[in-house]
């Protein structure tokens, strides 16, 4: 199926770069691999590169570059993915994403915690968004 009719909840909110940046990204997997989860996988890693999630859509990162330890390790990294959050960024980002999405306790907490609580929240609110 073209990517055009997959396209996640989340990505329908995004700019259109982004979109323009999965569906490729997916098209090309589904060639590669066929239908399925590592075509999704693969298109979220692509746009992972340039894009990070806030709350229930992607933005563009200020600079290109994996988000994850996960991302820079590659397929076959034992590293678990942080689901759109671009833990590689600097804490400051990490705390003003954080006050963006207005998380409380963000001043006390690490750099790990706030990437665990922008991923809890980014979660709730793609739920809120798409009424599940």
């Amino acid at each position: 199926m073209p990517a055009a009719e997959e396209l996640p909840s989340t990505l329908a909110r995004s700019p259109q770069h982004a979109q323009a940046i999965w569906s490729k990204a997916h098209d090309s997997a589904v060639d590669s691999y066929g239908e399925g989860e590592q075509a999704h996988r693969t298109a979220f890693a692509a746009l992972k590169h340039d894009y990070e999630k806030v709350g229930d859509h992607w933005e563009k990162k200020a600079e290109s570059g994996p988000s994850d330890a996960k991302a820079a390790g590659g397929v076959d990294s034992p590293a678990s993915t942080e689901e759109g959050v671009n833990a590689n960024a600097p804490k400051t980002h990490l705390q003003d994403l954080a006050k963006r999405l207005k998380i409380t306790g963000r001043s006390t907490m690490t750099k790990a915690e706030l990437v665990e609580a922008i991923k809890k929240e980014n979660a709730r609110r793609t739920r809120a968004a798409t009424g599940n």
